[in-house]
């Protein structure tokens, strides 16, 4: 399989095979994003390749992205993360930049932030997140690193959400800890 062009730029051929699957994704799970149509979805992701190259790395690292609503006054669609566990390509990854420089002992590989900006993507909220967990059931064996707001994060924390026992929880660590089972899910607007 032939690699992208340039960092943000898909090859045709994968332009194709990640809109195919896009669509099929989008007929596959309408109660997501209900009322809103895949020609105007597929129209503004044409009009914003540097977006879908984006999408692609949501994909290639095992997020499988969807639509989960629309910006009424913008026309802009949200895409975010919508595999049942949080991606394992994206786990074992501490909070942020600092978390992982202050770690001596066993750093881990990387930090969820900057991944997430290596992918044009952001981390969600825990509002979004909350938002997520009334599409469907997701990080029931797993948990997602989430944007922290800047007061737990002075502190040294960083916030996460799971689903345990049919019930969505936002629990904290020291933004430094990493799990096997943790990692982010992304979220695009486009």
């Amino acid at each position: 399989m032939k690699r992208a062009k340039a960092k943000t730029e898909l090859s045709p051929k994968l332009r194709e095979e990640l809109l195919a699957g896009l669509k099929a994704r989008f007929e596959n799970n309408l109660g997501r994003h209900a009322g809103l149509d895949w020609a105007k979805v597929q129209a503004r992701l044409a009009a914003n390749l540097e977006k879908l190259w984006s999408l692609g790395e949501m994909e290639r690292t095992g997020g499988e992205p969807d639509v989960v609503g629309q910006d009424r006054k913008t026309g802009e669609f949200f895409f975010v993360d919508c595999a049942a566990q949080s991606p394992e390509a994206r786990a074992s990854l501490c909070y942020d930049r600092e978390a992982l420089d202050g770690r001596k002992k066993f750093p881990p590989k990387g930090c969820a932030t900057e991944f997430a900006a290596s992918m044009g993507v952001e981390l969600l909220t825990e509002e979004q997140y909350l938002e997520l967990q009334q599409l469907g059931e997701f990080d029931t064996k797993s948990s997602s690193w989430l944007r922290t707001p800047a007061e737990i994060r002075k502190l040294g924390g960083a916030i996460y959400g799971d689903r345990r026992y049919n019930r969505v929880f936002i629990g904290h660590n020291g933004s430094d800890s990493y799990y096997g089972g943790r990692g982010f899910r992304g979220w695009l607007r486009v």
